[in-house]
């Protein structure tokens, strides 16, 4: 015979998140003079992490992180301005994302 004991749902750790895998846009990216003339794929990869205690609510899209506004704004961003560097461009990123109060933390990739 086998004892199981088993826990609260409240004691349990856990993680939102949202990914966006494989987001493959063409940019300008580069210091050299050829490559502010030609665009470059430049692959992202983000991982979000949010708030684990603000539950999702269907009636208040203040409670989701929507990935599809995060999504248009990067587009925004490297259709609006050249980077010279990929750092820079990571840089402009993490404040885009910060500045939902919903994100505790962030892991991005670029690939290009």
């Amino acid at each position: 015979m086998k004892i199981i004991k088993l826990k609260l749902k409240d004691n349990f750790k856990y993680k939102r998140k949202v990914i966006i895998k494989n987001l493959v846009l063409n940019i300008f990216i580069g210091i050299h003079n050829f490559e502010k003339k030609k665009k470059q794929r430049v692959r992202f990869n983000i991982e979000v992490i949010t708030n684990p205690n603000i539950k999702p609510n269907n009636n208040d899209l203040t409670t989701i992180l929507n990935y599809e506004d995060l999504i248009n704004k990067i587009k925004l961003l490297v259709k609006k301005q050249h980077h010279e560097l990929i750092e820079d461009l990571a840089e402009n990123i993490f404040e885009i994302i910060f500045q939902n109060r919903l994100v505790k933390k962030q892991i991005l990739k670029l690939r290009n």
